[in-house]
């Protein structure tokens, strides 16, 4: 059905009136919204928004301070706690995006370390299990390395320390775990590859024993027998009571295995592979 000219000019100026009054109320409720506000209110709301958990709500305001009053002095603090907010809410790349800006424009600042360790934070807790992509792992790691490198004598490089560790191990585990696909689908120098990584590059963690040990029975596959031997003895010279060990030992064949020389710890020892 047609309309008329009459009736289409009366829906074309009721449509217009319409869209006035939203705009309008749209200005109005835009206007309400960003009203600048004394910016100890705004702090404190902020705050008492984080302390209610209400972590999205709390990285707003804390960013409202920072917007309506950038050259005050709550603006830096406020900046690094809507940092933490995003962190607590696990909305991690805000929160490293966040990190990333004030490390950038307030390296002087006296809480640049902790700065610098949260933002590592968000990486370590993105970690995945072994069979997923490792990607926030190894930037977690470097993250961490970083917070030790710049604050050795704080207590964030203390902790960073530890979390160092649990990072390498579980970085070796996703080598293992590569390496025993490997293993089992019988592409043996691919698996010999991997497990020389663990050795040569995590060679603190405890993934250690099961390598060398995974080597032994790779090198036997591959009819090297020598090396299959010195992997078991660099096993059992630093893992005696290894069930790996036993397990090695079995499968060379027992007698007397060789000992690798004094120089030091596993690497020098695997200095007579490839």
């Amino acid at each position: 059905m047609s309309l008329s000219p009459v009736r289409l000019a009366r829906i074309v100026a009721v449509t217009l009136t319409a869209l006035t009054i939203s705009a309008c109320g749209s200005d109005d409720k835009d206007s309400e919204r960003y009203v600048e506000r004394p910016v100890q209110e705004i702090y404190n709301e902020a705050v008492g928004a984080l302390r209610n958990e209400e972590y999205t709500r709390a990285a707003e305001r804390f960013d409202d301070v920072e917007r309506q009053h950038p050259y005050s002095v709550w603006a830096v603090k406020a900046s690094l706690m809507a940092a933490f907010s995003h962190y607590q809410a696990a909305s991690y790349e805000e929160a490293v995006l966040a990190l990333d800006r004030f490390i950038q424009l307030h390296p002087g600042n006296s809480d640049i370390a902790y700065a610098y360790y949260l933002r590592a934070l968000c990486f370590y807790e993105q970690i995945s299990d072994v069979v997923r992509d490792q990607l926030n792992t190894e930037k977690a790691l470097a993250a961490l390395q970083e917070v030790v490198r710049r604050f050795p004598e704080t207590n964030y490089a203390r902790d960073a320390r530890l979390k160092i560790d649990l990072t390498r191990d579980h970085l070796a585990g996703k080598e293992m775990d590569i390496g025993r696909y490997y293993l089992t689908r019988g592409h043996y120098l691919a698996a010999v590859r991997r497990f020389r990584r663990v050795v040569d590059i995590y060679e603190t963690t405890t993934h250690i024993p099961e390598a060398l040990h995974r080597l032994t029975e790779a090198y036997l596959a591959l009819g090297l027998k020598t090396e299959a031997t010195k992997a078991a003895a660099v096993l059992g010279h630093n893992y005696p009571g290894s069930d790996w060990y036993s397990d090695s030992y079995a499968l060379v064949g027992g007698g007397s295995l060789p000992k690798p020389d004094k120089r030091g710890f596993l690497t020098r020892a695997f200095d007579w592979v490839f």
